[in-house]
């Protein structure tokens, strides 16, 4: 197994995706010393949203798990574009936010989907701390959204 992350991307099948461009007044990263602090990303590949609506109801678990996932691969590409994934350090820590139904409690097992591929990708500096957080409504009605801060060398 490599330490290098664009070659574990590759080994995992996966295609590093081009930074998502902002479609309100923010930017997808910034760093301050050595951290890079992530906006918030959402299940978006190729310039469309890949599903709407609330886990519980309209999205399975185990499809948001697999959004989180992807949105965790648009952190990766927000990273990428800003400082590139050779300097990563580590994971620091991961917000979740996931769009539920109500009664709907699963959010840390949907988020597991966004934390598991940290770790595909960097091994142990990619476990980190995190919330997973149940809410009402996310932008353009998503069921997922993931932010993150990573160190950097």
């Amino acid at each position: 197994m490599s330490t290098d992350p664009y070659v574990r991307l590759s080994e995992l099948g996966l295609t590093l995706p081009a930074a998502a461009v902002p479609q309100a007044a923010y930017v997808p990263a910034v760093q301050t010393g050595n951290h890079v602090y992530v906006s918030g990303q959402i299940p978006i590949a190729d310039g469309k949203i890949l599903a709407t609506g609330k886990v519980g109801a309209d999205v399975t678990p185990e499809l948001a798990k697999q959004l989180a996932e992807r949105c965790a691969l648009n952190v990766l590409a927000a990273v990428d574009g800003l400082v590139g994934l050779s300097r990563v350090v580590r994971v620091v820590k991961v917000v979740g936010f996931v769009a539920s139904a109500p009664g709907f409690t699963g959010q840390p097992e949907v988020i597991n989907g966004a934390s598991e591929l940290f770790e595909a990708v960097f091994g142990e500096a990619g476990r980190h701390a995190r919330s997973a957080v149940g809410v009402a409504e996310l932008p353009r009605d998503v069921p997922v959204e993931v932010e993150a801060i990573v160190e950097v060398r």
